[in-house]
């Protein structure tokens, strides 16, 4: 007999990929989505309608052998919308999954621990120390998974995730059509990035074993700074772009003033001031030997051969020239 797997947040970036994944490896996928998103799936998996509240989720999860749990808020204007849909919302899918006897595998993230220097990674077991209210939302969210009694489920904490469908980075990418990329942020920062790809094999490897109990970073092993991001990005585009260094009070203005201008629209900017709290860390990098030790997983893509395969992407589907 096949798996079976329900997936929450199937029309998102991950959510899209996890489930072409997942249909061409044969396995049957019951895509979760909120009753008022115009948002496409996948081709291949059937398409559940459902709230995030127990009830109605627990009826999406009948007969499948485990859920994804993608859907969450990465950016909004107030703490209680992070709180609403990252922590109720996970509590109402660990209540449904509990209920109907499903294994769970729950996508948190890096921001959930905190930040961390190259020099002095963070490890699974370290004391959660989040930055922003996104990072406490989803740490909250873990805790929710965590407390629920006779649940098996394994919790993924990936770093910055990119790759074909993602609209975080394309701007990046635009201005280096442009030829000009601007540099924020501390200069001796460093992050861990994660081609999408390698997050759906992580999934795919959470999925394959019992839940584990286990809380696990996703990342490529080594750290990048904002310097490698933008020359990766200048590499895959193809243009001479010149970088642009932004100081870093200069950065804090225009954060101050976007929160203005956002507030005005009622829509959240990429930069804010909670965006620039994340800037002004000394990083966020994690160590990944259990990665590797519990799922068996390394990340095959290191930055500018899935920059590269993103920019192709992009060019593929039109969003940004050749």
């Amino acid at each position: 007999m096949s798996l079976s797997v329900a997936v929450t947040g199937a029309t998102g970036f991950i959510g899209r990929n996890l489930i072409a994944q997942l249909v061409g490896q044969g396995v049957v996928v019951r895509a979760v989505v909120r009753p008022q998103s115009a948002g496409n799936v996948a081709r291949g998996a059937s398409v559940v309608r459902a709230a995030l509240e127990p009830t109605a989720l627990r009826e999406a999860f009948e007969d499948v052998d485990a859920v994804v749990h993608l859907a969450g808020v990465v950016n909004a204007l107030d703490e209680t919308e992070y709180t609403a849909v990252n922590v109720e919302g996970t509590r109402a899918v660990v209540c449904a999954a509990a209920a109907a006897g499903v294994r769970l595998v729950h996508v948190s993230s890096l921001a959930a621990a905190g930040p961390a220097s190259a020099s002095a990674p963070r490890s699974e077991d370290d004391v959660p120390s989040p930055r922003t209210p996104y990072g406490r939302s989803k740490l909250d969210g873990e805790r929710v998974v965590t407390a629920m009694r006779g649940l098996s489920w394994t919790i993924l904490r990936p770093g910055v995730v990119y790759g074909p469908g993602d609209h975080a980075l394309l701007p990046l990418f635009k201005c280096a059509r442009l030829g000009l990329l601007p540099l924020v942020g501390r200069r001796d920062a460093a992050y861990m990035f994660v081609h999408v790809d390698d997050v759906v094999r992580t999934i795919g490897a959470a999925l394959a074993k019992p839940g584990s109990g286990d809380t696990v970073f996703v990342a490529h092993p080594r750290p990048v700074t904002g310097r490698d991001v933008l020359d990766a990005v200048r590499h895959a585009v193809g243009r001479p772009a010149v970088v642009i260094p932004v100081p870093q009070p200069m950065t804090r203005l225009l954060a101050a003033a976007c929160d203005v201008v956002a507030h005005g629209l009622g829509s959240p900017l990429p930069l804010g001031r909670w965006r620039y709290a994340e800037l002004a860390a000394e990083g966020f990098v994690c160590r990944v030997d259990r990665l590797r030790e519990r799922l068996g997983v390394v990340a095959a893509l290191d930055l500018r051969e899935g920059m590269a395969r993103t920019a192709e992407w992009y060019r593929t589907e039109g969003w940004i020239t050749r």
